[in-house]
């Protein structure tokens, strides 16, 4: 392993701990089993991903690229706003707190597109791919649970106001997640 392998697992990593913050600022009561299965997820796609990117090889990247930046950021944008919506509604279900699978799917395959497109770009530079699909998958898992606690201590400290600060989060994330593939930032 060198030293740019491991900082692409992280920087891959960083959108998944991110996402892990703001559900744990949106949960009132962390659970280490949630912890768990947030990080579960979020570590399994980050790791799949780049090797799905690399197989698929340079037919797909020309169409991926395209458009990837808008499948992550209208996925972010709509869960980071409907966080924010529920903020103000005392009678909704929490999307993020409610950890259902289908959530959870619509997270991990919002925040390991970028690993897609590397995978993609690895595979185009000949670069071997296990090893980085292996270290993102576990720094991914890591930071991902911790995450979810960083993010369940500043709950405790704002009180009402943790889910629309996730919903803002996410929404973040998406903006900056376009942002980037556009050449603006």
């Amino acid at each position: 392993m060198d030293v740019t392998t491991l900082l692409i697992a992280v920087a891959l990593a960083m959108d998944s701990f991110s996402v892990s913050i703001a559900n744990g600022l949106a949960t009132k009561k962390i659970k280490t089993t949630n912890a768990i299965k947030i990080a579960i997820f979020f570590g399994f796609f980050q790791a799949i991903m780049p090797i799905i990117g690399w197989y698929a090889g340079t037919y797909i990247l020309d169409l991926i690229s395209q458009f990837d930046h808008w499948v992550a950021f209208i996925l972010l944008a709509v869960i980071g706003s409907r966080m924010i919506y529920e903020s103000i509604r005392e009678d909704s279900n929490r999307i993020v707190s409610s950890l259902s699978i289908k959530v959870l799917l619509v997270l991990s395959i919002a925040t390991s597109i970028d690993a897609l497109a590397v995978g993609l770009s690895l595979y185009i530079l000949n670069i071997s791919i296990i090893t980085l699909a292996t270290l993102t998958g576990i720094v991914t898992f890591s930071l991902s649970f911790f995450g979810v606690y960083l993010g369940g201590r500043f709950g405790c400290i704002l009180k009402n106001r943790v889910e629309a600060a996730g919903g803002i989060i996410l929404l973040i994330i998406g903006l900056r997640i376009l942002l980037e593939h556009l050449g603006i930032i």
